[in-house]
């Protein structure tokens, strides 16, 4: 008998700060609407230097693991192309952290904006060999391009953490997927780079290219069409970008299921508008902002296409469940995000500059207004100071 596998619980977070994008635009002397429209982007987060991959990490696991739960994580696959060692995985420190128990498993996954979506097919797989256990699967990043680079407007942060069981509440993972796999220098940071290397209109174009394509051989191995799917999930670095993505298979559709595909996808990018890019967090934001406030009813087929430049693309998909808001606490989200600070582009240059410094002095960092549960408190002996309020 096979195993129904899939996300359990979701939570997410992203620090209480955020960039106006009007303000930006009109700060570097572009119309607000290249921004607001033309990328498809409001507000974009501002990562203090008193969160990193790690602390955001905690933060949004917080949100839905109990200590029964912690005492039943077995595995800790944390994505991630924002790493803070070249050896020891973040995903130790988070495990470390949360309080997990030592017999847990605790890996970190490299590749682009795909990781998150590696760590998640990795725990499925685990899951159904292992029915009993629940996998922890994480994706955390600080998307940064530089002040005034043309990537300026696509940067943002956050984590999404999603708990993955047999018998999940929110979705069942169909185990037949689509991959592609190309050497594709579309973005890259060297180790010796703080911030990434993009061509940005060739990164776009490789992005679509990559869908095309698994989005073809999925339907071969299926036999299944775009009228057997209720809504797509992008992979969203800026909302237009899915956007665009979606209109390359709308004209296989009726006019009738075309309508109901772009409301799915316009709720799918909301909460990314106003967060910006979590790199391998984006998709699966963009599936909580899908199930926050799409039109949705259970035994709806949801499609996703998981896009990490380098280039590795991927698509799968899986059944929402009759449960499926029990799994995500979608009030908590709400006030998260509406109770953020608006920063002036003045103040959001400085915490740019502001963040940990790549060498090995000790620092302490100004902690003292920050509301987060988990925080980094500086670095002493070359080692990251991690705290809990």
């Amino acid at each position: 008998m096979t195993v129904s596998v899939g996300i359990d619980k979701i939570g997410f977070y992203t620090p209480s700060l955020y960039l106006d994008m009007a303000e930006l635009a009109t700060a570097r002397g572009e119309d607000p609407n290249k921004y607001l429209i033309g990328i498809g982007q409001s507000k974009q987060a501002v990562i203090p230097p008193t969160q990193d991959i790690v602390t955001m990490a905690a933060n949004a696991a917080s949100q839905i693991l109990t200590p029964a739960l912690k005492a039943e994580v077995a595995m800790v696959l944390f994505g991630t192309e924002s790493g803070i060692d070249n050896s020891k995985a973040s995903a130790v420190y988070l495990a470390h952290l949360l309080g997990l128990s030592p017999k847990t498993r605790a890996i970190e996954v490299k590749q682009a904006c795909y990781g998150a979506t590696a760590g998640l097919q990795l725990a499925a797989d685990y899951v159904r060999v292992h029915p009993q256990a629940k996998v922890l699967v994480i994706g955390a990043d600080v998307a940064r391009y530089g002040l005034r680079t043309a990537g300026e407007v696509t940067q943002g942060g956050g984590a999404v953490a999603m708990l993955v069981t047999a018998d999940p509440q929110i979705l069942t993972l169909d185990m037949v997927s689509s991959y592609h796999t190309e050497d594709v220098m579309d973005f890259w940071r060297p180790t010796y780079r703080t911030e990434a290397l993009v061509d940005g209109k060739y990164s776009t174009n490789v992005y679509l290219d990559f869908f095309k394509t698994v989005w073809a051989d999925y339907q071969q191995q299926t036999n299944r069409t775009i009228v057997d799917f209720d809504a797509f999930v992008f992979h969203l670095p800026f909302t237009k970008m899915g956007r665009k993505g979606l209109r390359q298979i709308l004209p296989e559709a009726q006019p009738d299921q075309q309508k109901s595909l772009k409301a799915a996808f316009e709720a799918s990018q909301e909460d990314n508008r106003n967060v910006g890019n979590l790199y391998t967090g984006s998709l699966y934001l963009s599936l909580l902002s899908l199930l926050r406030h799409g039109q949705l009813t259970a035994g709806a087929r949801l499609g996703f296409f998981s896009y990490g430049s380098g280039a590795e693309g991927e698509f799968f998909s899986g059944i929402l469940q009759p449960n499926y808001q029990r799994g995500f606490d979608g009030a908590a989200l709400t006030t998260l995000l509406a109770q953020r600070k608006r920063v002036s582009v003045a103040e959001y240059e400085d915490i740019y500059r502001a963040q940990l410094s790549n060498d090995s002095r000790d620092v302490q960092l100004p902690v003292g207004e920050e509301v987060a549960q988990y925080y980094l408190a500086g670095r002493q002996n070359q080692q990251r100071q991690y705290r809990e309020q």
